[in-house]
């Protein structure tokens, strides 16, 4: 945003915010609900505020699998989200104490996607399985009605779509950001707009007469009953009485 991530200097402030930035996306896969966004740079701590911001939408109920790609703050953020506080009986014996430590429940189940690129180019793709057993991953691909893998591949498409909703983002073109607050704001907007107001093709389903209902994703999760148009988006009430 606003130039380059090699023409930055961590030293100057001015340069604050520019640079790469990522969108940290948590997306429900089978109704492509974006359930949670926080744009930023690729760090730990963005990585713990989707995670932070997911449980609290999610009410903290855990999910039957969560996948993402291989960058190790995931792991850290999940257990410290999720995890359960177990701290160690005094021995009686000389000497500090062992700290408190986190473990995974047992219903958090966590896979990775790991992809290795050479010269820009994805050569070979891994899967492996941080918390949680492969068991209940298989059990949780079986009971999926748009998976049978391992895969990032659902958020991957909506950032192709983002990407395409918001000029911002579209890749080697002048309509770059230029601010940051420009730029956070019409993530937002356009990331959640898209759950209410645009109609997602591979949802649709046949209605009476044999006629296709287009649906949003937050029609698919049950939130909506119609395709919103963006001035009703706009005009709903954030917080209702």
């Amino acid at each position: 945003m606003a130039k380059k991530e090699k023409n930055c200097d961590p030293a100057d402030p001015a340069d604050d915010r520019k640079g790469d930035t990522w969108d940290h996306v948590a997306i429900d896969a089978e109704s492509r609900l974006v359930v949670s966004v926080v744009p930023g740079e690729r760090t730990a701590e963005s990585v713990v505020a989707v995670v932070e911001d997911f449980k609290r939408r999610t009410g903290g109920r855990l999910m039957d699998l969560i996948t993402t790609d291989g960058y190790p703050a995931y792991a850290d953020a999940f257990l410290d989200a999720y995890g359960e506080t177990i701290t160690p009986p005094r021995t009686g014996r000389r000497g500090r104490p062992k700290a408190p430590y986190k473990v995974a429940p047992a219903g958090l189940t966590y896979a990775v996607v790991e992809k290795t690129r050479e010269k820009g180019r994805v050569v070979s793709i891994a899967t492996r399985v941080v918390f949680g057993t492969m068991a209940a991953v298989i059990a949780a691909l079986g009971m999926s009605k748009v998976s049978r893998a391992i895969n990032t591949s659902f958020v991957e498409r909506q950032n192709g779509t983002d990407r395409h909703r918001n000029a911002r983002k579209a890749r080697k073109t002048y309509r770059f950001s230029k601010d940051w607050r420009h730029h956070e704001a019409v993530t937002y907007l356009t990331m959640y707009a898209y759950n209410f107001c645009w109609p997602v093709r591979t949802l649709r389903v046949k209605g009476e007469g044999g006629r296709w209902q287009q649906r949003s994703p937050a029609m698919a999760a049950g939130l909506a009953d119609h395709v919103w148009s963006i001035p009703e988006w706009l005009a709903f009430p954030s917080v209702r009485r």
